[in-house]
């Protein structure tokens, strides 16, 4: 009787999508119903995350049928047509479906949805805040943001529910210290491989991959650099602004798709004196912030040509690429990141305004395990002193578990370090499957 009570869960959610996802492909629209089917399979799964995915998702499909239907029986009435029996097939189609919705998120559901309880929030909270800013984006941006919309107009939601299951699963496994140093530079290096694949097909010819169709170049420093000398464009500013704001440092760790190549050149030894690098973290970093935004600004005011002010930025990105691979490479550390890129000392410093930190706690025995895997110099004998990182953390969470004593945990405003690091990881999976979606060339 309970597994036959329990089996009802995905029945009600499958035939829920499936009537949704009839009612899209009536309207057109193809990517909606292809996403309804593709949850519809997840309603077979007992991971603990899909009940809260699928009810809400049946709850956003029932209020767009219910709208549709509404309008359908106005339109019969105002005509002069019958419309009782078009309100009592529609009227319990949209019963169904929110029968479906309620039937999730009651005990029902509970005992089916019965694995990884623990992470059912976090990992569904990462799918839902990735739905919900994929598909404001693609309804605020005026081009086709999506890949998925470029080569087959109204597929971009099936792209979303995809990379909106992809992001719970991101969450379930940023969310453990055990996995977190691991798999943190293959989701990253993805990123990276990802970002840069498209930008070598757009040179390639096929432009639909590029942002705009025209090209920029990849160098983190012209984010800001570039808006200064262009006196426009601004896309990428205000991208890399709100994801500092929202996630703190956290962008130089997780969504900078040159970083990742910092992280692959200092991983072949472990980290060496960071002492040393730590004098450069803010002077070198303000030195180069100098000469790329002031550089721009002096192109800009005499009037420099974009070929020459392409040249330059091109070799100032060459020679990050050479202190990675001469440095880094040598030193274990990132020092890229950590003493080279401006922007770095950007996404430091406006990332203080960001509620998230990491705390040293009061158990911990100055073994200095954990500044064994820090790449960032953010871990020196001073850092210990005070309690918490330097300037340079950018909130990786390698070091976490490094700690034996469970000395260093994640903090947030009115939260508990275990809820702290699992929100924090719901967000930071959430950006980087948004980051997959949006941020090309």
């Amino acid at each position: 009787m309970g597994s036959t009570r329990t089996l009802s869960v995905p029945l009600a959610a499958t035939l829920g999508l499936v009537l949704l996802a009839a009612h899209f492909l009536r309207q057109g629209q193809a990517g909606l119903c292809g996403a309804c089917l593709l949850l519809a399979g997840l309603a077979w799964t007992r991971r603990g995350y899909a009940r809260f995915v699928l009810a809400a998702a049946l709850a956003a499909g029932a209020v767009d049928f219910g709208l549709t239907a509404a309008h359908l029986v106005a339109e019969r009435a105002a005509s002069g047509q019958p419309w009782l029996r078009l309100v009592a097939i529609l009227a319990g189609s949209l019963g169904l479906v929110l029968f479906a919705a309620a039937h999730l998120v009651a005990r029902a559901g509970q005992r089916r949805f019965d694995q990884e309880p623990e992470k059912a929030g976090p990992k569904a909270a990462a799918a839902l805040l990735t739905a919900g800013l994929l598909f404001a984006t693609r309804r605020l941006v005026p081009l086709p943001i999506l890949l998925a919309d470029r080569f087959l107009p109204h597929s971009g939601p099936l792209e979303i529910a995809v990379l909106s299951l992809y992001a719970a699963w991101a969450c379930g496994a940023l969310a453990d210290p055990a996995l977190v140093r691991r798999l943190r530079p293959t989701l990253w290096g993805l990123f990276s491989f990802v970002f840069f694949l498209q930008l070598g097909l757009g040179l390639c010819g096929f432009e639909r991959l590029l942002m705009t169709g025209v090209l920029h170049l990849p160098v983190p420093a012209l984010i800001v650099a570039g808006p200064l000398y262009r006196g426009g464009g601004l896309f990428m500013l205000i991208l890399f602004l709100s994801t500092v704001l929202l996630a703190g440092p956290a962008w130089c760790s997780h969504l900078c798709y040159i970083g990742a190549w910092d992280s692959a050149f200092a991983a072949h030894r472990p980290p060496e004196n960071p002492e040393a690098l730590r004098r450069f973290v803010v002077r070198g970093r303000l030195a180069t912030l100098g000469l790329t935004a002031g550089g721009a600004l002096v192109l800009r005011l005499f009037g420099v040509g974009t070929a020459i002010a392409v040249w330059l930025a091109a070799g100032f990105g060459l020679a990050g690429v050479g202190v990675m691979a001469a440095l880094s490479r040598r030193s274990g550390q990132m020092v890229h990141c950590a003493a080279y890129c401006p922007i770095g000392l950007v996404a430091n410093v406006l990332g203080r305004i960001a509620p998230w930190r990491l705390r040293i706690g009061e158990g911990c025995k100055r073994c200095k395990a954990c500044q064994q895997v820090c790449r960032y110099a953010a871990l020196t004998d001073a850092d210990f002193e005070r309690g918490s990182p330097g300037l340079s953390c950018t909130l990786c969470g390698d070091c976490l578990s490094a700690c034996a004593h469970d000395a260093l945990g994640f903090a947030f405003p009115g939260l508990s370090r275990s809820a702290a690091r699992a929100a924090f990881a719901a967000l930071i999976a959430s950006l980087h499957a948004v980051f997959l979606a949006v941020a090309r060339i």
